[in-house]
C-alpha cells in the first residue's frame, strides 16, 4: 500500500513542471528548464541579432529531433546502422502566410535499409510526443502577478 501511495504522489508532482523564463539583451528570452538555459533572440529583421533561433525555430526543430530520437532508438534498437538516415522536414503555410497548414517529415533512408523495417521506422517517427501535442492541444492560462 506504502509502494502505491508514493507512486501516485510521483505521479501528481510530475504533472505540474515549471520552466523560468528570463529577458537579456536585446530581443533575447532565455528558459530555464531541467538543468538547462535555452537561449532564443530574434533575427536581425525582426530587431535581434539572430545570436539564437527564433521561439518558433525551436518550435519546429522540436518536431523533427523528437521524431529523429524515435527513428534513432529504433534503429540502435535493431543494429542498424544509421549512417545516411536523415530526416527533412518540411512546412506548407496556409493561405494566410502567418501560419502552418501541414508538416511533413520525410525519413531518408539509405538503399541498403532493411526493406522488412520501412513501414516501422515511419511507425517510430509518429511516435514522436511533440506530434501527439500538437494533435491534442493543451489548454493555455496566461495571468499576470504581482511578486
Amino acid at each position: 500500500m506504502g509502494i502505491l501511495i508514493a507512486t501516485i504522489v510521483k505521479c501528481f508532482t510530475i504533472m505540474k513542471s515549471e520552466m523560468i523564463v528570463t529577458f537579456g539583451e536585446g530581443k533575447k528570452v532565455n528558459a530555464e528548464f531541467n538543468g538547462f538555459t535555452i537561449h532564443t533572440d530574434q533575427s536581425p529583421h525582426a530587431g535581434g541579432e539572430g545570436s539564437a533561433p527564433e521561439p518558433f525555430s525551436l518550435f519546429l526543430a522540436s518536431i523533427g529531433t523528437c521524431a529523429g530520437i524515435f527513428v534513432l532508438s529504433f534503429c540502435q534498437n535493431r543494429g542498424i546502422a544509421t549512417d545516411g538516415i536523415r530526416i527533412v522536414q518540411s512546412h506548407i503555410a496556409d493561405e494566410s502566410g502567418r501560419g502552418i497548414k501541414k508538416i511533413e517529415l520525410e525519413i531518408e533512408l539509405p538503399a541498403d535499409f532493411p526493406e522488412k523495417y520501412k513501414d516501422a521506422v515511419i511507425n517510430a517517427a509518429n511516435l514522436c510526443a511533440v506530434k501527439k501535442q500538437i494533435q491534442n492541444p493543451p489548454e493555455f492560462a496566461v495571468k499576470a502577478v504581482t511578486r
